[in-house]
């Protein structure tokens, strides 16, 4: 299990202090910042993953902890929400998600790093990547017993190439902890959480918010499909990147999704997202706000990297000491 983070704010030093200590009932605060709420939700949510060295399995479901999270839940959908913007549910549903990528107008990050980027760059943006990716398709997974019928076999479908197709070292998140490695890179799970920043840790909970919640369970299918749907190209040319660098022993995992990804696009557009808007259409608008959250959040991330990565400065909320390259594969 990880180590607790450092707090980063009133909330998240009195939620801390409190899950070291066995389970009671704690009193709410308001958080300091988005970062203080951030990472305070993070940490709720990792009680339902993997949890915390010294926090008791019983924090899980206390109930003062539990209205915390909901009142940080509720500030979060609330801003994404206005964030996104009306919805519009008319028309086919794979085109809707099409045009919710399409409509994302933030930097070329993966551009910049097949071209541009240097081995650090790609160490910080792995890292970035790490809060997600070392847990990679386990938010989505919540969905499964929530659906029914065609969209619920599509689902496990996907989610089984994603641990592997019964080969643990297959598993996708096995394969990146690989990627971490080859990179010089802590691959513990959870090792660089003090390191990431809120802007980041946000496009993870957007996945645990759908996940965790019955009623957000169109958002979390459109969440996946929009993923799906857009992720050959970008690690086509994150593979890229680490060849160009002479990292090869780091893009098994970005190579992996360029295959597998290509089969998942058509599956979960039409028979995850658009089935499901069939079974349930007064859902149809949450399928587009999953997709369309994600976009925002996706994009907030790519400016940040990149407008820190302009200014000479680090992406991350603490430099990376340098580590030891892999130039080959073993």
């Amino acid at each position: 299990m990880p180590k607790l983070p450092k707090p980063r704010g009133p909330l998240s030093e009195l939620l801390f202090d409190a899950l070291v200590e066995p389970p009671h009932a704690v009193r709410v605060r308001e958080p300091g910042d988005d970062e203080d709420l951030q990472l305070s939700l993070y940490v709720l949510y990792e009680l339902h993953y993997r949890s915390f060295d010294g926090v008791a399995d019983g924090w899980e479901w206390e109930p003062s902890v539990l209205a915390l999270r909901a009142r940080l839940e509720a500030d979060f959908e609330a801003a994404l929400r206005a964030e996104v913007g009306p919805l519009e549910a008319d028309g086919a549903v794979p085109e809707l998600l099409e045009q919710a990528l399409a409509a994302g107008d933030g930097p070329p990050l993966s551009r910049y790093l097949e071209c541009q980027a240097s081995a650090e760059q790609f160490r910080e943006f792995v890292v970035h990547r790490s809060a997600y990716q070392l847990k990679e398709a386990d938010p989505h997974s919540w969905a499964i017993p929530r659906l029914a019928g065609a969209p619920k076999v599509a689902l496990v479908e996907i989610q089984s190439d994603e641990y592997g197709g019964g080969r643990p070292e297959r598993q996708h998140a096995r394969l990146f902890a690989d990627t971490m490695q080859a990179l010089g890179l802590d691959a513990t799970y959870g090792a660089y959480l003090d390191r990431i920043p809120g802007v980041t840790l946000a496009t993870v909970n957007l996945m645990s918010l759908c996940g965790l919640h019955r009623r957000l369970r169109g958002a979390i299918v459109g969440h996946l499909a929009a993923l799906e749907m857009d992720s050959t190209l970008p690690n086509r040319r994150y593979g890229n990147g680490l060849r160009r660098l002479g990292l090869e022993a780091a893009t098994e995992f970005y190579d992996e999704h360029v295959e597998a990804d290509a089969v998942h696009e058509a599956l979960a557009a039409n028979d995850l997202a658009a089935a499901f808007a069939a079974a349930e259409p007064e859902l149809a608008g949450d399928v587009v706000f999953g997709a369309r959250a994600m976009v925002k959040l996706d994009t907030a991330l790519a400016t940040h990297i990149m407008d820190r990565w302009a200014r000479g400065e680090s992406s991350l909320r603490e430099p990376l000491p340098r580590g030891e390259l892999r130039l080959r594969a073993s």
